[in-house]
């Protein structure tokens, strides 16, 4: 089914090549380095990515908040099961399934990350790792989830805001950085989050009415209620606004960032072979059901958009758990690295 499907891809590879061309004529050195350099693109991509999302987050902030989850969820969902559990192979690793598996079921079934703190608590103990850096690891995120249990719903309500740090971290933490640059996206990353807490785009989010248009049932003032209870109007809506901009690069880094950084070959792939690799590393069943299910959120979304965005995040939640879990498991074993050269021509020739 996957060679087949292959060939929808030909005509969008004529494009971009048709495009890539001139845009490397155009921009002599520079456009070769972004084809060619994975470091340097991956730079150029996530500083993009943050002045996009903080521009956004400025002029449409309702929109993001909305429609992200519906149209960006599923995808993103798909990327995180992709590259923290199937390709580093921890489905397969029977004590970590028994041990890890069922607390996240638990997790996911109760939205507590009480339980999944203690899920990744527990895969630390089985990871592949000296017995210190293991025992270590499972006792840190132990006290986290003692912690989080005092905390009660507040517990969950900081998991809520801080997943979208944890998606970046692991990104960061992917493979070895390189040179100086690798500074520029986590310090724009980190400014933006500060001129939103430091009330610089208040003004222009007023002026282009960025709170004034409201889906039914999720008005500026309902997101301030979920995200920030108890804060006051002005701290509400700038914490509103911060969620929004993390949320989008938390989107981003699944979609795109990580996706660089895993694959063995530093220049991108055509729309066929990563089609290839999809099929590859997911399988049609997976891959099938994932389609069925963002169709299916889409269609609801037509219908109520509330309702629609809070039962995907309702369902999506395991994948803030995953995370939790892989998290540990790198501490323990190491940053994940990516395929060798080798390796990665070699899963393309059979794909």
């Amino acid at each position: 089914m996957s060679v087949p499907l292959e060939r929808i891809w030909l005509p969008a590879d004529a494009l971009r090549l048709r495009i890539l061309r001139p845009f490397v004529r155009t921009f002599g050195d520079v456009g070769r380095r972004l084809v060619a350099e994975r470091e340097f693109r991956v730079v150029v991509t996530a500083t993009a990515a943050v002045i996009l999302a903080l521009t956004l987050t400025a002029t449409i902030p309702l929109w993001l908040l909305a429609l992200g989850p519906i149209v960006l969820g599923v995808p993103h969902v798909l990327g995180d099961v992709r590259y923290l559990v199937l390709r580093r192979g921890f489905h397969q690793r029977r004590s970590l399934v028994l041990v890890a598996g069922l607390p996240l079921l638990v997790a996911w079934w109760t939205s507590s990350v009480v339980v999944a703190l203690a899920a990744a608590a527990l895969a630390a103990l089985v990871a592949r790792g000296s017995i210190p850096r293991r025992l270590i690891t499972a006792t840190a995120f132990a006290s986290i989830a003692a912690g989080a249990w005092i905390a009660g719903a507040w517990g969950d309500l900081a998991f809520a805001h801080l997943h979208n740090l944890i998606g970046v971290l692991l990104w960061f933490l992917w493979r070895p950085r390189e040179g100086a640059l690798w500074g520029v996206p986590i310090l724009a990353y980190l400014a933006a989050g500060a001129l939103i807490l430091g009330g610089a785009i208040d003004p222009i989010v007023d002026a282009l009415g960025g709170f004034d248009l409201s889906f039914e049932h999720l008005s500026i003032w309902t997101h301030s209620w979920s995200l920030a209870p108890t804060a006051s109007p002005k701290w509400g809506l700038r914490i509103v606004l911060l969620f929004a901009f993390a949320q989008s690069i938390h989107y981003w880094v699944w979609l795109r960032l990580i996706p660089e950084d895993d694959r063995g070959r530093p220049t991108p792939r055509t729309f066929r072979r990563s089609w290839r690799a999809l099929y590859r590393d997911l399988g049609g069943v997976l891959l099938f059901l994932a389609g069925v299910s963002a169709l299916g959120v889409a269609i609801w979304a037509a219908w109520d958009v509330a309702h629609a965005r809070a039962g995907y995040l309702r369902s999506a939640i395991v994948h803030g758990q995953i995370e939790l879990v892989a998290l540990a498991l790198f501490v323990v074993e190491g940053r994940p690295g990516n395929l060798s050269r080798a390796e990665e021509a070699r899963r393309e020739r059979s794909g």
